[in-house]
């Protein structure tokens, strides 16, 4: 379990966990496109307001057909291997309003990008599902399930889609590697919701940052950027 101001990794994880992002302009520096950032070094988010209806978002509002009937296809696909979607997953991905809000954010051009289950290249019986990608596949996040039913967030810079048909295909691949894959595999948050709320702050934030205006921001996205101010010293 994490705390209820979010910013603990779960014992169990078995992944190194950080959360990759870009700058917050001269509140967080970024080397490149995209930096690892150590998770505790985050903001904590209040963990109370993930009930899986995203009224942070404005709530659900209708359903899309299409969406809903390619869920239950991929929900099926891994019921077969006794897994399952988590709720706030469904909900987000099958909503009119919300799905696409995460592309519409992002200020590094990223895509939902829904994969069909993929096994983990380091733990049998557990899957991975892409939900995500930056436009050049700098970093890629998926939902990974576990067998005995955890469900979290992770990123990587590998595609684990087009390293298992490399894999058939019997070319040079690293998945057997299980050292090496588990350091390319890294945790960034317990659920998809909070992994969503994260990353809507910080492209709004960096919008705001570099743009110059911060006056616009709700108090909860002041309070996230402030975390990186320095105290100020006084004399």
């Amino acid at each position: 379990m994490h705390d209820e101001r979010s910013g603990s990794v779960p014992p169990s994880v078995g992944f190194d966990a950080a959360w990759c992002a870009t700058d917050l302009g001269e509140y967080r520096a970024c080397r490149y496109t995209y930096e690892s950032y150590p998770y505790e070094s985050l903001p904590p988010l209040d963990s109370s307001q993930f009930t899986g209806a995203f009224q942070w978002l404005g709530g659900t509002r209708g359903f899309d057909p299409e969406r809903v009937a390619k869920l239950n296809d991929l929900a099926g696909d891994l019921a077969a291997r006794s897994l399952y979607l988590p709720q706030d997953f469904v909900t987000f991905q099958t909503s009119a309003n919300l799905y696409g809000s995460l592309d519409e954010v992002s200020v590094t051009g990223c895509w939902t990008d829904i994969s069909q289950p993929l096994p983990s290249p380091v733990e049998t019986g557990s899957f991975l599902v892409r939900f995500l990608r930056d436009q050049q596949d700098c970093v890629i996040w998926y939902l990974y399930l576990r067998s005995s039913g955890e469900v979290f967030v992770v990123h990587s810079d590998l595609d684990y889609e087009f390293e298992a048909q490399r894999d058939g295909e019997e070319t040079e691949s690293d998945l057997d590697d299980v050292e090496k894959q588990t350091a390319a595999i890294l945790w960034c948050a317990p659920s998809f919701e909070e992994f969503a709320h994260r990353f809507w702050i910080e492209n709004r934030l960096w919008h705001a940052v570099n743009g110059g205006d911060l006056s616009q921001l709700e108090p909860q996205l002041l309070t996230y950027l402030y975390h990186y101010t320095p105290p100020v010293v006084s004399a």
